[in-house]
């Protein structure tokens, strides 16, 4: 199991991490989440020794993460950090050596990644050869080569075409199901929703809501309505009601506990033909506009 202990680092007068503290369990998914400049990269950068935080320490199986322990964990940067004229094949390849696989299994190994990831055709192809999202692919592959049993992953989804959001979301899914621990940002809530069984959502360096998923869901005081009139256009003016998004006419409500929902079923009918009217959780966007909000407020 990883384990972040009450990291923090400043940057002279910036806070860049303010005792953040979470754990990664083995074979789970967890979606690290924050707004831009929020301290998910600096945390990242933290467990493979290129960040060195001011105060707090980064565990793995409650021994202190050294050369040793990097070993076994493979990262994905969000920035490129590939060799652009070596043959993809080739160098994710030599990654694997690096990491400490033999040439045979090396090239084995990289081999059936770049297969998996779509790439199988493409091996003698130079890296800037290929599209934005297959090279996201290869950064990948990269990471994953020498079956790491911590996968380390910032912003994977990035520039990828739907297809492959959803082969990569299956990749992570049955990488996890091995035993191995997932680990990634992303600013794409509704995959993260879909994927994750945990989330650790941080706003200026502070951790502000963490747990899995569906606990925090039912935890929430507050509701989500579904509303679509036909008709004028219209919100809901009642306290303790807030429009979260509005498009198409289709309304998504976020309530309090404490809000009469009849009185806004009236609202709704008079405005218009009410043709869609559907109560409930609030989705892991609610939540992460919610946390932050009242982060900043604190």
């Amino acid at each position: 199991m990883l384990r972040i202990r009450e990291l923090s680092k400043r940057y002279g007068d910036l806070v860049a991490l303010d005792g953040v503290s979470f754990d990664v369990p083995p074979g789970r998914i967890l979606g690290f989440l924050g707004p831009n400049g929020a301290g998910k990269t600096t945390t990242m950068r933290a467990i493979f020794g290129l960040v060195r935080p001011d105060r707090g320490e980064v565990l793995w199986n409650g021994e202190p993460v050294g050369p040793e322990q990097r070993a076994r964990f493979g990262y994905m940067p969000e920035e490129r950090g590939l060799y652009p004229k070596m043959r993809i094949g080739e160098e994710v390849a030599y990654l694997g050596e690096l990491s400490g696989l033999s040439g045979t299994a090396a090239k084995e190994t990289a081999a059936a990644w770049l297969a998996r990831l779509g790439l199988a055709d493409r091996a003698d192809a130079r890296l800037e050869e290929l599209s934005h999202g297959n090279q996201q692919r290869v950064q990948l592959a990269a990471a994953m080569v020498h079956d790491p049993e911590l996968a380390v992953l910032d912003e994977p989804f990035s520039g990828l075409d739907p297809i492959g959001v959803e082969s990569l979301s299956e990749m992570l899914v049955q990488t996890a199901a091995t035993g191995v621990g997932v680990v990634f940002s992303s600013h794409q809530l509704d995959l993260v929703e879909d994927v994750c069984q945990d989330v650790v959502i941080i706003d200026h360096g502070r951790i502000v809501l963490t747990g899995p998923v569906d606990d925090l869901k039912a935890a929430s005081p507050r509701r989500s309505l579904e509303i679509k009139v036909d008709g004028e256009p219209w919100v809901p003016v009642v306290p303790g009601a807030t429009v979260t998004t509005k498009q198409d006419g289709r309304l998504r409500v976020l309530v309090d506990a404490s809000v009469d929902l009849s009185e806004i079923l009236d609202e709704a009918r008079r405005a218009g033909e009410l043709t869609t009217f559907s109560f409930e959780p609030p989705s892991l966007t609610d939540l992460f506009l919610e946390a932050v909000s009242e982060g900043r407020e604190a």
